[in-house]
C-alpha cells in the first residue's frame, strides 16, 4: 500500500513518516539546510508492506505535490495544532478530494504544543473544512512526532488499513509513473515511480511514454520493490528500475514506462468534469489551465461538450485541448490549476483518452462518452459503446485506452453482428446497413435496369461512405453468403437483377466464349472477334457491350475485351506482385509475370487502375486496400 501526506508547510509531514519509518526523506541539502521538503520524499515501513510519498507543502510546490498524491492508496492530511487549517492544508484537501481518494485520516500534528481548549478548537476547524471533502468520513488522530504520542495508534491504523487494502484490477497492462531518474555503478539508468497496474519481472520489454514518435523498447535489468529487491513489482509498490537502452537525462517525470501494447499518448482527451464548490466563477470554454494527469503537468485549455458554463460544484463533459501529448488511459484522474498555477479549480475522470478534434460535441459522440461514464468494467463499457457506435468499435483503440493487457485483449469478446479487421459493429447497425444497402442497389437497379450494378466502391459511396474498409468487406461477403447480394467481378446487384440478352445476343456470346479463352491474358479485338465468328462488327461491338455491362466480360481499352477468367488470374498476379514489393507493382514486373508485351501490360495495369484494384502513384501501381473482393472467384 503506497501512503501520501498532504498538508501546509511546516505542519510535520517529514517528522510524521521519520517517526513512523526512521527515515528522512529529505535528503537533498537545500532541504536540510532550509528544513523544508522541495523534492517528494520516499520512506518504507520495516516489513516493506508499506510505502510513504512525502510531498513538499509550499503553495510554489503544488505541482510537485500532485505527482506524489497521484497513485497513492492512502492520504494523511495533517494539520498543525498550533496553526489550524492554512491555505495549502485546503488546497491539498481539495487535490485529494478530486483525485477521487477515498482512503485516508485526518492527523493532528504537534499535539505537545496545544492545550486542551486548543486541541478542541482545531478539531472543530477541521470538521468544518473536511465537509464535504473526500475525507469527510475519515478518523481524526491528535499526536506528536517528536514526543511519540498517538504515533503507535497511527502505525497499527495504517497496518490494519494495508491487511484489508483492495487488490488493482486484474488484466491491465504494466504503467509506473515516473517521477524521478538516475544513474548508479553497475546498474545503469535507474527510474523510480509508483505502480499504477499491472506487473514487471526482470526481462521484461517496456516503452515510455510520450516518448515522440515511436516508444523505444527499453529492457528491465534490475527490479526493486518497496525498498527490496524483487524478480517481480506488481501495482500500488513503488517500484526501481534498472533500463538497458536508455540514459537517465533520457527520462523525465511525468513519463509513463508501461507495457508495449499500451504505450499510447495524446493531445485531446475527453472528460467528466467537476468544478470545486470553493471556485468562485463557472468555467467557461477556452479557459487556460494546468492539466495534471499522473506525475506529469502540461498546459491546455478546456472545451465544455454539454454545457455553456459549469458552475462551482457542478459536473460536465469536457474536452481538454493539450500543448503536449501525454499519456492516459480511461479512468484516470486529472486535476486542473489556473494559468498562472495558483490555486487547484477543477478535477475529473478521463472518459476517452484519444479524443476526436470534430464532431466532439454532436449527440452521436455525447451518447458515446456517457456510455463510457456509465459502466462499470471493460467489458461492460464495451457492449455499451459498441451498441452506440453507428459506424463500428475499434477495438485495438479500445483495448489503449482502457490500459488492457496483450493476454486481456485475447479475450475481448463483444455481442457483434460483424468482425473484421480488429474492427466490431453491433447486430442493430450490421442490420441497418444491410437494408441501406439492399435499397441503394434496388434504386440503381431501378435507374438503370440496363446495366448489371454499381461497382463495389462506388456501391459503397451510395450506401456507407463513413464505414470502415475491413467492416464494409465484411458487409459484401455477408450479404453473398446469405444470398440477398450478388457480386461479379467488380459490379455488385441484388440476385434477382439482371441484364437479359436477346436471343441473337445470346448465340453470338456463346460463339466468341471459346475464342475469348484462347485469347487468354492478350484479350481479342471487336474486329478479330466478328471475323472468326463470321458476325457483323457492328453486331458483335453491341453484344459484347451488352455482355461487358453483365459482368461477363472485361473492357481492357475501347474493342478490346478479355475474359473473366484471364482478368481474375491476372489480378492474383497483381496481388503477389504487390505482396513482395510492399504493396506496390511495377509495369516490367507485371510484363515479366505475364508473358505480355509492355503495351498491353501497362492496358491491363491501366484497367486495373480505373477499376478500383490498383491506384497510380507515380510511376508505380499500388494495391488498393479496399480490393479484397474484386476478381475474386473464392
Amino acid at each position: 500500500m503506497i501512503i501520501g501526506t498532504a498538508g501546509h508547510i511546516d505542519h510535520g509531514k517529514t517528522t510524521l513518516v521519520r517517526a513512523l519509518t526512521g527515515v528522512d526523506t529529505d535528503r537533498l541539502p537545500e532541504e536540510k539546510k532550509r528544513g523544508i521538503s522541495i523534492e517528494l520524499g520516499y520512506a518504507f515501513s520495516g516489513d516493506g508492506a508499506i510505502g510513504f510519498v512525502d510531498v513538499p507543502g509550499h503553495e510554489r510546490l503544488v505541482h510537485t505535490m500532485l505527482a506524489g498524491a497521484t497513485g497513492i492508496d492512502y492520504a494523511l492530511l495533517l494539520v498543525a495544532a498550533d496553526d489550524g487549517p492554512m491555505p495549502q492544508t485546503r488546497e491539498h484537501l481539495a487535490v485529494l478530494s478530486l483525485l477521487g481518494l477515498e482512503r485516508g485520516a485526518v492527523v493532528i500534528t504537534k499535539a505537545d504544543r496545544a492545550s486542551a481548549a486548543r486541541l478542541a478548537e482545531v478539531r472543530s476547524e477541521v470538521e468544518a473544512l473536511r465537509a464535504g471533502s473526500a475525507l469527510a468520513q475519515a478518523p481524526v488522530l491528535e499526536l506528536s512526532a517528536t514526543t511519540g504520542q498517538g504515533v503507535e495508534t497511527l502505525r497499527q491504523l495504517l497496518a490494519a488499513e494495508a491487511a484489508h487494502a483492495v487488490g488493482r484490477p486484474a488484466g491491465r497492462a504494466f504503467r509506473l509513473a515516473v517521477d524521478r531518474s538516475f544513474s548508479l555503478d553497475g546498474v545503469g539508468t535507474v527510474v523510480t515511480g509508483t505502480v499504477h497496474a499491472g506487473h514487471v519481472a526482470i526481462g521484461d520489454e517496456l516503452a515510455l511514454c510520450p516518448d515522440g514518435g515511436h516508444p523505444r523498447r527499453l529492457r528491465v535489468r534490475s527490479l526493486h520493490a518497496q525498498n527490496r529487491s524483487v524478480g517481480v513489482a506488481e501495482a500500488g509498490q513503488r517500484c526501481a528500475l534498472g533500463l538497458v537502452g536508455i540514459a537517465k537525462d533520457e527520462v523525465a517525470r511525468g513519463q509513463w514506462l508501461v507495457a508495449p501494447e499500451a504505450a499510447a499518448a495524446s493531445e485531446r482527451i475527453d472528460v467528466q468534469l467537476r468544478l470545486w464548490p470553493a471556485e468562485p466563477r463557472a468555467l467557461r470554454s477556452g479557459t487556460p489551465v494546468h492539466v495534471h494527469l499522473g506525475a506529469r503537468a502540461v498546459m491546455g485549455s478546456v472545451a465544455l461538450l454539454d454545457a455553456e458554463a459549469l458552475p462551482p460544484g457542478g459536473e460536465a463533459l469536457a474536452q481538454l485541448v493539450l500543448h503536449e501529448p501525454i499519456g492516459a488511459w480511461r479512468g484516470d484522474r486529472v486535476v486542473l490549476r489556473d494559468a498562472s498555477a495558483s490555486r487547484t479549480m477543477a478535477g475529473g475522470v478521463v472518459l476517452d483518452p484519444f479524443a476526436p478534434a470534430r464532431y466532439r460535441r454532436m449527440p452521436q459522440r455525447l451518447a458515446e462518452l456517457a456510455a463510457l461514464h456509465a459502466q462499470p468494467t471493460p467489458a461492460a463499457r464495451l457492449q455499451a459503446l459498441l451498441d452506440v457506435a453507428p459506424l463500428g468499435l475499434d477495438l485495438e483503440r479500445f483495448a489503449s485506452a482502457e490500459g488492457i493487457d496483450a493476454q486481456a485483449r485475447q479475450d475481448l469478446a463483444p455481442d457483434a453482428g460483424l468482425l473484421a479487421g480488429g474492427l466490431a459493429l453491433s447486430r442493430a447497425a450490421a442490420q441497418l446497413l444491410a437494408e441501406q444497402l439492399r435499397q441503394r442497389l434496388a434504386d440503381f437497379h431501378a435507374a438503370h435496369p440496363d446495366e448489371p450494378g454499381p461497382e463495389a466502391g462506388r456501391l459503397r459511396r451510395l450506401a456507407a461512405p463513413r464505414l470502415p474498409e475491413p467492416l464494409w468487406r465484411e458487409l459484401l461477403a455477408r450479404g453473398r453468403d446469405e444470398g440477398w447480394l450478388a457480386q461479379r467481378g467488380a459490379f455488385v446487384h441484388l440476385p434477382e437483377h439482371g441484364v437479359q440478352l436477346s436471343a441473337l445476343e445470346q448465340r453470338i456470346a456463346q460463339k466468341v466464349a471459346p475464342l475469348l479463352a484462347g485469347a487468354g491474358f492478350e484479350g481479342a479485338w471487336v474486329r478479330d472477334l466478328a471475323r472468326d465468328a463470321q458476325e457483323g462488327e457492328t453486331l458483335m461491338r453491341a453484344t459484347l457491350a451488352r455482355l461487358a455491362q453483365q459482368g461477363a466480360l472485361h473492357t481492357l481499352v475501347k474493342d478490346l475485351y478479355c475474359a473473366p477468367e484471364a482478368v481474375e488470374k491476372m489480378a492474383a498476379i497483381v496481388r503477389d506482385l504487390a505482396a513482395a514489393a510492399e504493396g506496390q507493382v511495377l509495369a516490367a514486373a507485371f510484363r515479366d509475370a505475364t508473358g505480355l508485351g509492355r503495351k498491353r501490360a501497362i492496358q491491363v495495369l491501366e484497367y486495373f487502375d480505373r477499376v478500383g484494384l490498383l491506384r497510380r502513384v507515380g510511376d508505380v501501381h499500388k494495391l488498393r486496400t479496399d480490393s479484397r473482393d474484386l476478381f475474386n472467384s473464392a
